[in-house]
């Protein structure tokens, strides 16, 4: 090789490897670009060796996993390779200053410092692989030495692959090559720094925020689902018998999504005078509840809880139905009573000449009803229709005798012990009068024939119905107690 020229003299046909060589009469300049832009200079690829030659290690390295098959293509083994990618070479890495200097100059048996290693692997990142592919397309033409470095990876981004041809080593450089970038929520798989082969296959899966509504209840849920029926699934929401504002086969975009959520809920309606009903709803109100089931409620009407509160499950619902009705009704009409006196018949004693004949009228009513039950009727209007007929009662006016008391002492100090003597009492126990009668005595010894109530007869009367209770019972047994302290035959 011409040092100054840079041409290949030894065994090859004069070569400028600075220019792609030209085979038959295409011409690769082309080639060469596609291929030199496809190794950036800023690379820095620590998989290359320390060494300040170039080795079997790195030519492999660059080339990648087919690195026997694309020298088998062109036709050359791996010292072959190294010797023309020398030849090409004429530009040496450049030597920090601080390794530069010193007692003896620095040579290849060495070991290289650690800032010269590092701007080896540099310089091996930069050029070695533009290098070999200029080498290559001089031998075989760019078309093939394309094809034979070229990698073959499956990118699938949330579900949807396809297939690239690509140069790059790692994960992050192909998703760097295709304009791709990482998101915090993203999932990558494998992870950028992983290095990709042929047939390899990289899985991107796009974070996408979720703004749920779950109940009135608001929260934010990121997930890595395209479908909303997926992405629910990831963010756990309540979705079994719910009511949701999207489908399930909705497609969340990259942005996010809103999504409203009403969860099923169990509960108990009572609904006026109705027997309890238990009801599946996915109403978050009382007030929505109503509407679903298209329940109105009247002016009067009330509900229970109000109808701006939530709705849990178990809860019980109570609607209060109060409606007002005003109806006619036909009613009759009881006769009058027409009573005439009779000075012949015992006083407290009736007789009925003429039962007469009940009347018709028509009532008009204004009728509440609460759960189905009448709480109040009205009467605002009636209109007599037919009218009765009076019945006729005749009514006793004369007077009982007045009944002879042989032993009225013997009563009168039994009263005192009862009463203290009160024939008039009555104190509201259910025992009347001096002696105490109760009401069923008084009536079944007669007394109802001198008055209603024992207090209301006279000293006299109670003494007559008293002598028949004892006669009956053969002593003073009515009035245990007084007779006993009296001295009394009972």
């Amino acid at each position: 090789m011409d040092p100054v020229s840079g041409k290949q003299t030894d065994g090859f046909a004069d070569t400028d490897w600075f220019t792609p060589v030209t085979v038959g009469t295409d011409n690769h300049d082309g080639d060469f670009t596609a291929w030199r832009s496809e190794f950036p200079s800023e690379d820095y690829d620590t998989g290359y060796s320390p060494s300040l030659n170039i080795t079997d290690h790195d030519v492999r390295y660059a080339l990648g996993p087919q690195a026997d098959e694309i020298m088998a293509h062109a036709g050359v083994d791996v010292e072959e390779l190294i010797r023309l990618v020398n030849a090409e070479t004429t530009v040496l890495p450049v030597i920090p200053d601080e390794v530069s200097s010193g007692p003896r100059p620095l040579t290849v048996e060495d070991e290289p410092a650690p800032g010269l290693i590092t701007a080896v692997r540099r310089w091996k990142a930069s050029f070695l692989k533009a290098t070999i592919a200029a080498v290559l397309v001089s031998l075989v033409g760019g078309g093939a030495a394309a094809i034979a470095m070229n990698n073959s990876v499956t990118v699938d981004v949330d579900g949807q692959a396809r297939q690239i041809n690509t140069y790059a080593d790692t994960v992050g450089e192909v998703l760097e090559e295709e304009g791709i970038n990482i998101g915090e929520h993203d999932s990558l798989s494998p992870s950028p720094t992983a290095e990709i082969g042929d047939d390899g296959k990289i899985v991107l899966q796009r974070g996408r925020q979720l703004h749920l509504t779950v109940d009135g209840e608001k929260r934010d849920a990121w997930v890595r689902a395209t479908t909303l029926g997926e992405a629910l699934k990831q963010a756990n929401a309540p979705v079994a018998g719910a009511w949701i504002s999207a489908g399930n086969d909705a497609h969340v975009p990259l942005e996010g999504m809103a999504v409203e959520i009403k969860t099923a809920k169990a509960i108990t309606l009572f609904d006026g005078g109705n027997a309890p009903a238990p009801i599946t709803t996915n109403a978050v109100t009382v007030q929505e509840l109503l509407d679903e089931l298209k329940l109105t409620l009247g002016p009067e009407d009330a509900i229970t809880p109000g109808g701006d509160l939530k709705i849990t499950s178990g809860a019980e619902v109570r609607i209060s139905r109060t409606g007002v009705t005003v109806v006619n009704l036909t009613e009759p009409v009881a006769p009058p009573v027409q009573k005439i006196d009779d000075p012949e018949m015992d006083k407290g004693k009736e007789t009925i000449v003429d039962p007469g004949a009940p009347g018709e009228r028509i009532a008009t009513y204004r009728i509440t009803q609460k759960n189905g039950k009448e709480v109040k009727r009205e009467e605002i209007g009636a209109k007599e229709t037919i009218a009765p007929k009076p019945k006729i009662v005749k009514v006793g006016t004369k007077k009982p005798p007045v009944p002879v008391i042989p032993d009225g002492q013997v009563w009168d100090r039994l009263a005192h012990c009862e009463s203290t003597g009160n024939w008039a009492i009555n104190t509201g126990n259910g025992y009347y009068g001096g002696l105490q009668f109760n009401k069923s005595t008084w009536d079944a010894y007669g007394g109802s024939q001198y008055a209603a109530y024992p207090h209301q007869a006279t000293r006299e009367q109670q003494i007559a119905i008293a002598t028949k209770l004892r006669d009956a019972r053969g002593g003073y047994s009515a009035w245990p107690h007084c007779a006993s302290k009296l001295g009394l035959p009972r």
